[in-house]
Order: structure tokens, then C-alpha cells, then sequence
């Protein structure tokens, strides 16, 4: 009980520019979030006109004790009768070959997801250009390491009133004796001088993911999202959307935020291709939560990846998003959360349904493929119901049959597996742990399913 306790207090509730919140608000800090909600409803209320839709359905509480608790009963959970086949075209042939999905099937998902969940990256987005601002001899993660300071500045010739920079930090072995591999991490801002507080007596202690990484003479990465789109619908006139449109508001098809995140990743690996501690050709993608979502848009959308770590993504990332349990589309498509998607994504929360999506969560792993993709999630009774593990399992089961016609193996199963329960056979991976909202029980396992794909040198 105690450890649960300890869990649910280092939990930490994420506000909308990506900062942890602890104690109470100032009336600086009130009116800030007031501002922020406000501004909020005015663009979800614009978008909703542009829509021509008066009202969307509400979706259910993430409270098990509230009267309208999202569902974790399994026997409710799937009451939709088909998924979008990701190997049938739309005229309706079967996809046979290789060169079906390259030059047909694959563009016909990317379309419907640009178009209809999240959303179009326009062409005018300006050149980011990279600083380094610091290096030091780095040993706060028990191995001696080089780590460098980068600013990506992103050039707002074209609309000087909004400035964009790109925070990113870069940490490779000390005793490299050439280019490594790193694994980037989309994280969360913590406040100035933050400290976990220990865990109780008798929990298992395990190096943090930057010293495992450290360890095999690999580097890590971490770039933070909120410093160039913040996580709320007020900044979508400002960050790097807003300047892509000199301020104005969206189109029902411009990028939301999780796209947004995928294109400052991939600014990163442009730096990356130019650090000769780099290898370049061997970098990996990992984040938690709304960080999974985005992890698992930006393996979909960015072919330089050669690996990705997907964690806890819930709806909007690997879950299937017609599933019945836990979050819902009604809730991503809710003025809280409809920012990480497209506009045309609100219509499916009414007046459409889940049902009409033309793509589910399994297509968008479907897209990773030939490459790997580990699906981490933690157990239900610590993290929750809310990012339904089986959903995410599901997703990827369902992109298995794109991986095999590529020459990969997938899951290996499609039955849900206990707890701890490792499926790393295949190009396809999947472990659910039994800690909470987190990926860190989950990393020696990636790590050690990782080795057959990257290679230190």
C-alpha cells in the first residue's frame, strides 16, 4: 500500500505548456490559466464553425467512481464490427506485394491521416538553425559523458512577432571511440532544482534510462515539445504553428501539436546527421503518455528512425481508437485536447462516429513498418485503465499483417498476455509492467530487444 501511495503521490499532474505543477496556485499563476482557458474555448469555438458543428458528444471520466466512468469492462469494450484493412486499397484490391504498399496502399493511409487526425505540415515551414551553447564533461548519471546544450532557432523572418526555439540536449559516452547511437526522449519540464522523492524501503532501484544508455555506449537525447508548441489550444496561433500561419488560426486540416512535435524531432536528427559523435543512421524515438502519442506519429511520419519506444500512448497513439475503454475519442476531440489533432479530427466526436474514422491506431504503427516498435504500458492497477493496455496490444496485433508482407515478423500472438509478460520475437514488441504511468520498468527489456536492431560500433 505503501508503494502505492508513494506512486500516486510522485504522479505528476501536467499542466498545458508541458510544466509539472506542485502546492497551490499564485493569482499570477490563476489568471495566467484563465487567460489560457479562454483563449482555449475561442479556438475550439472557431473550429467548431468552421466545422458547422453546434455541439460535441462529452466524453466519459477518467474517475472509476463518477457517474459517467469511462469503461473498463471488457465485455463492452469492442462493439465495433470491422477495422480498416490496412492491406486493401480503396478500390478494394489486395495488397500483394511490396511495391502495392510503397507506391499505393501507404500513401492512401498517410492522406487520410493528414487529412482527418493530425493533420496537414504546411510547406512554408521556415529553416532552424542550430547553436550549441554549452558543452561540459558530464557525470550527473554515474558514467563520465560529453553533454551539449543545443538551440534550434527557428527563422521567423516571415512573421518576426512570433520567436521559436527548439530546446534539445544531447549526452554521448566520454570514451567513445567513434559515432553512437542515441535514443531521443520527447520530456516533460520539471521546475528549477525538482527532486523525486524516494521511494519507500524495499522498492527495486534501477539505473535511470540516461545511465543504462550511457552503460552500452550508446548517447540519449532530450528535446522538449512545450519549447516549441506549447500543449494547449490557446498557443495554436503561436509556437511553431502560429508562425507557420503569421498568427491566424487553423484550417480544419493544418497540423495539431502532435504533428507539430514529430517535425521539431526531426529538426533534431537534422542536427544529428551533423555531429560526428552521432550515428546518425541509428537513432531511436521514446516518450510517455501524450509524449507516446507523438512518439508514435513522428516513427510514422519520419523514415530516419530506425526505432521507437512507445509509452503508455493511449488514444491518439497506439490504442484502437474504436475500442470502447477507457479514454475516448470524445475526450481527445473535447476542447482540452483537441490541439494534438487536426480540426477535421472534432467531427468524429459528433456529428460522426469513432466507427466512421477512415483509419484506426493500427495503421499509424502500420506506417513504422519494416521498423521496430516496442509497446510499453503499466499495470492496471497502479497506472489505470485509462490508456487501455489491450488497446494498445491491439494496435499492434492489427498492423502485424503489413509487417509480415514486408518480411517481419509481428506480436506473434493475439491473445493479451499477463503482466510482465515479454512478446520481443518480433519487429513488433509489447510488455505490460507492473509500475505505474511510466516507461521506466520497461527499459532494460527494450533495451535488451534494441541490441538486435542497433549496434554500437
Amino acid at each position: 500500500m505503501k508503494k502505492i501511495l508513494w506512486l500516486l503521490f510522485v504522479c505528476l499532474v501536467i499542466s498545458s505548456n508541458g510544466r509539472a505543477q506542485f502546492g497551490k496556485m499564485s493569482t499570477a499563476d490563476s489568471l495566467h490559466w484563465d487567460s489560457i482557458r479562454r483563449l482555449t474555448d475561442q479556438d475550439y469555438k472557431k473550429m467548431l464553425d468552421l466545422l458547422h458543428i453546434d455541439s460535441t458528444r462529452p466524453g466519459p471520466s477518467g474517475n472509476p467512481q463518477a457517474p459517467n466512468a469511462a469503461n473498463t469492462d471488457e465485455s463492452k469494450a469492442s462493439d465495433y464490427k470491422t477495422l480498416p484493412d490496412p492491406l486493401i486499397l480503396k478500390n478494394g484490391t489486395q495488397v500483394t506485394s511490396k511495391k502495392m504498399w510503397w507506391d499505393q496502399r501507404r500513401p492512401e493511409i498517410v492522406e487520410d491521416f493528414d487529412r482527418e487526425i493530425y493533420g496537414r505540415v504546411p510547406d512554408n515551414i521556415p529553416k532552424v538553425t542550430w547553436e550549441v551553447v554549452s558543452i561540459t564533461n558530464d557525470t550527473s548519471n554515474h558514467v563520465a559523458a560529453i553533454t551539449k546544450k543545443l538551440i534550434g532557432h527557428v527563422d521567423n523572418s516571415s512573421w518576426p512577432s512570433i520567436s521559436v526555439n527548439i530546446d534539445l540536449t544531447l549526452s554521448t559516452p566520454a570514451n567513445a571511440k567513434g559515432p553512437v547511437p542515441v535514443i531521443m526522449e520527447f520530456s516533460f519540464v520539471f521546475p528549477p532544482g525538482f527532486k523525486f522523492p524516494p521511494p519507500p524501503p524495499g522498492t527495486p532501484i534501477q539505473p535511470g534510462w540516461q545511465q543504462q544508455l550511457l552503460e552500452k555506449g550508446w548517447g540519449y537525447a532530450i528535446i522538449i515539445p512545450a519549447s516549441y508548441q506549447t500543449d494547449n489550444g490557446a498557443g495554436l496561433t503561436q509556437g511553431v504553428i502560429g508562425l507557420c500561419n503569421k498568427g491566424a488560426s487553423r484550417k480544419p486540416d493544418d497540423w495539431g501539436t502532435l504533428r507539430a512535435w514529430a517535425w521539431g524531432a526531426s529538426r533534431a536528427i537534422d542536427y544529428f546527421e551533423t555531429d560526428k559523435s552521432v550515428d546518425a543512421k541509428q537513432i531511436g524515438i521514446e516518450g510517455l503518455s501524450r509524449y507516446g502519442k507523438a512518439t508514435v506519429v513522428t516513427m510514422a511520419y519520419e523514415p530516419r528512425l530506425a526505432i521507437a519506444f512507445v509509452g503508455s500512448s493511449g488514444a491518439g497513439g497506439t490504442k484502437i481508437l474504436r475500442r470502447v475503454f477507457g479514454e475516448q475519442v470524445e475526450n481527445l476531440a473535447s476542447s482540452g485536447e483537441y490541439h494534438w489533432f487536426a480540426g477535421n479530427f472534432i467531427k468524429y466526436a459528433g456529428p460522426l462516429k469513432p466507427t466512421d474514422m477512415p483509419v484506426d491506431a493500427h495503421e499509424l504503427i502500420a506506417l513504422c513498418a519494416p521498423r521496430p516498435v516496442f509497446i510499453s504500458s503499466g499495470s492496471p492497477k497502479v497506472e489505470g485503465q485509462w490508456v487501455d493496455a489491450k488497446g494498445m496490444f491491439l494496435g499492434g496485433v492489427y498492423a502485424g499483417p503489413v509487417y509480415k508482407l514486408l518480411g517481419k515478423k509481428d506480436l506473434g500472438q493475439t491473445e493479451f498476455p499477463p503482466i510482465e509478460t515479454p512478446l520481443t520475437d518480433g519487429e513488433i514488441a509489447f510488455r505490460q509492467h507492473s509500475g505505474g504511468h511510466t516507461t521506466g520498468p520497461n527499459w532494460p527489456t527494450f533495451l535488451s530487444w534494441a541490441d538486435r536492431y542497433i549496434k554500437t560500433k
